[in-house]
């Protein structure tokens, strides 16, 4: 930071204690102008609305405004009420910031909403690099006349702050805004949003303008690079990241030039020019739009401001590569925004990643009770029992994740979660890495900017036999926060060969991981994690990408227990998945006619009664490996055979073969099911919890070296059981089983 900004900060300039921290330890940091707020019609509540949104997706918010004179870096909502409700508020650019600091050092306090220029000049003094905000200003139509010209353009031309904004209103003259820009020495690059080739410069409500944009960005990280690279070179001028507005709320730019036209041509004629021309047009574009310009307003901004906040969380991570590495390392992403990254000669950025684990890591704790008398071995409701309480590092993706990590070295294991900027938060990172764990993806959320950025913690009740009784889950960290570019950029840079989804996250970011796995070409395995969150696959929710059906399943392996497969099948057949034309394709490939003596034969009479067997086989299509667990009677194996699987013409397979396809389909060959009993009778338990996940975990190790699910299976049995004599939910004994596993594999 230079030493006016310095200077500004000590002396006259108030920037807020969060900011500051941000600012000095290079967190992602979001400016936000206050003009929207001050001299908007959107609300009173909208300055808490974008607070919020920006800590929701990992930032931190800085409102710019000047409060009672002095100039705020980080004004609070509340104060942004009361400026609203100060009718003499100004409106603010650069050349209003000396008048009106300096009437309040003068005793005359004036309250003012930084406009594009206002708001930029202040963020840089405080050292913010990226602000997001709504429209951009520009040339006005006949400008080349009036000179009537926005402050925004000449302020894009000396200072270096990058803008996010959905381009400028289509009542100005755009061409001369961009060539405008162009004299300035600013950067214009538009977001392509899945367009591509050439696209348009975006016109605030359309997303095209008929003017090609001079540049085009795809990602966030692209994006953050620009703005690192310019502040690398000392280029002092300022950045437009242009960005369209979500298709759904974009007003087509025929209908939309129609209105403008009508707007432009009234003020005209009824004389309003200059700072009257621009009220009185959006004003008549609300009347003769029907209020979808504002609805599109509202929308824009909010898309800006997510954008934005997802730039700074790049750059945040570059800068703090930057600080750790040589500048001939290659950037890899920090574990946390404010932690550095993985150094040089840290050997697990160079090398292969075998599983990435996207999933819950929680502090979980477990109760068992201590006060069985005569008998009585349940713990009492509404009172306070005596109990044996111990901690420890849990979470199903953690879990999964550590018995992976723990059962062979020759696979290598990242988890991606989420924890909060709490004590708990620092504890489960600490734990990760005594524990020779990776923590680069694992992102960490201050607690204080949503209600949600804690870290998540399970609470499980036991009696005094160690059997379960009752659990409470804090998973909210998970259900209400999405990062699917960052998500989709950890899949890129890691290209692991399995991807294990947890169902702790919401419905629609379980499918996000899945569709992300897919693209690349990753084996994706589901983990139900509990009755409940075992449907979030199947959910109803429709604004994703469908889920696949064999031979193109989205999800290629699950491993629920007898519980969650049921809850699993009920809502794939409640939701209509059990329904569709290529779903009887399938099953009518099978060929099954009369199958329960089968079934009986291939499992038992009581799972044939229960539907086991019959639960799989449906799900199959979607899940073409189910390993259901059966507690104490083992593990049920339910496979979809290919037409030329080797194991319908190998002679010990014949046995566990269930069906074989006579329909000629050119995919599915037949399936194969069988039980594995357990491997041990075990009557020292010591806990129950995360006895699951270790299986999955030993088995994902040995499938990402090659091995087959069959093989494996006995082996997983054997670390699962090492995790019910240990007190953690994951046995530290399990290397003991690398050899066999190395074995299988080969």
């Amino acid at each position: 930071m230079s030493a006016s900004a310095t200077s500004a900060l000590g002396e006259i300039l108030k920037v807020s204690e969060e900011v500051l921290d941000a600012v000095a330890t290079d967190k992602p940091v979001v400016a936000l102008e206050s003009t929207i707020y001050t001299h908007g019609a959107m609300g009173k509540d909208l300055a808490q609305e974008h607070e919020t949104l920006v800590r929701s997706h990992g930032g931190v918010p800085a409102i710019i405004g000047i409060v009672d004179g002095v100039p705020r870096v980080g004004v609070t909502p509340e104060e942004i009420v009361r400026m609203i409700e100060d009718k003499n508020v100004s409106k603010v650019s650069r050349r209003d910031i000396s008048y009106l600091v300096g009437m309040g050092l003068a005793g005359h306090k004036m309250n003012g909403g930084t406009t594009i220029s206002g708001t930029m000049v202040l963020a840089r003094l405080a050292g913010i690099r990226v602000f997001g905000t709504g429209g951009l200003g520009g040339v006005h139509r006949g400008g080349e006349n009036s000179m009537d010209i926005s402050a925004d353009l000449t302020e894009l031309g000396r200072t270096r702050v990058a803008v996010v904004s959905s381009g400028s209103k289509g009542f100005l003259d755009i061409p001369r805004t961009l060539e405008f820009l162009e004299t300035q020495g600013c950067l214009i690059s538009t977001f392509a949003d899945g367009r591509t080739g050439n696209v348009d410069f975006p016109a605030f409500w359309a997303r095209d303008s008929g003017c090609k944009s001079p540049s085009v960005v795809n990602t966030e990280r692209e994006a953050a690079s620009i703005i690192f690279s310019q502040e690398k070179l000392g280029i002092e001028t300022g950045m437009l990241f242009a960005n369209p507005i979500p298709e759904e709320f974009a007003i087509p730019s025929e209908e939309m030039q129609a209105f403008i036209e009508q707007a432009v041509t009234e003020s005209v004629e009824k004389g309003f020019t200059g700072s009257k021309n621009t009220p009185y047009v959006l004003g008549r574009l609300k009347e003769l739009t029907g209020d979808r310009a504002v609805v599109a307003n509202m929308a824009l901004v909010k898309s800006n401001i997510v954008r934005a906040t997802n730039i700074s969380r790049e750059l945040s991570a570059l800068l703090q590569s930057s600080k750790s590495q040589t500048s001939t390392t290659p950037y890899t992403y920090s574990s946390t925004p404010s932690e550095p990254s993985k150094k040089e000669d840290d050997a697990s950025v160079d090398k292969k990643t075998d599983i990435l684990v996207a999933g819950s890591v929680a502090v979980d704790l477990s109760c068992d009770y201590a006060g069985a008398k005569s008998g009585d071995v349940s713990p009492q409701t509404a009172t306070s029992n005596p109990a044996a309480i111990s901690q420890s590092i849990g979470g199903v993706g953690h879990n999964v994740a550590l018995a992976a990590h723990r059962a062979s070295r020759n696979a290598t294991v990242k988890l991606c979660s989420l924890v909060g900027e709490d004590v708990a938060g620092a504890t489960v990172l600490s734990t990760l890495k005594a524990s020779g764990m990776d923590t680069t993806y694992v992102r960490q959320l201050g607690q204080e900017f949503h209600p949600a950025n804690r870290t998540a913690q399970y609470v499980a009740v036991n009696d005094a036999n160690r059997n379960l009784v009752m659990a409470m889950a804090d998973m909210g960290i998970f259900s209400e926060h999405s990062f699917p570019e960052y998500w989709e950029e950890t899949l890129k840079a890691t290209k692991p060969s399995w991807l294990v989804v947890d169902g702790n996250w919401s419905e629609k970011d379980i499918r996000t991981w899945v569709k992300a796995g897919k693209d690349q070409s990753c084996k994706v395995a589901f983990e139900p994690v509990s009755v409940e969150k075992s449907k979030r696959l199947f959910s109803p929710f429709r604004g994703v990408s469908p889920l696949g059906l064999y031979p193109n399943a989205s999800v290629d392996l699950a491993s629920p227990n007898i519980y969650e497969l049921s809850a699993m099948y009920e809502a794939a057949k409640g939701n209509e998945y059990l329904g569709s034309h290529e779903w009887f394709e399938i099953i009518d490939a099978f060929g099954m006619r009369g199958a329960r003596e089968r079934f009986v034969y291939l499992t038992s009479p009581e799972l044939t009664d229960a539907g086991i067997p019959v639960q799989s086989v449906q799900l199959l299509p979607y899940i073409p490996t189910l390993l259901t667990k059966l507690g104490s009677e083992g593990v049920l194996l339910t496979t979809l055979l290919g037409k030329d699987d080797p194991r319908l013409f190998d002679r010990e397979s014949q046995q566990f073969i269930l069906t074989r396809s006579n329909t000629g389909d050119p995919n599915v060959g037949g399936i194969y099911m069988r039980l594995f009993p357990r491997v041990e009778d075990v009557k020292d338990v010591v806990s129950v919890n995360g006895v699951g996940d270790t299986f999955l975990g030993v088995l994902i190790s040995g499938l990402a070296q090659g091995g087959s699910p069959e093989k494996l299976i006995d082996v997983a049995q054997k670390g699962a059981v090492m995790s019910l004599r240990c007190s953690d939910s994951v046995s530290p004994k399990l290397p003991a089983l690398e050899d066999e596993i190395k074995r299988i594999a080969k």
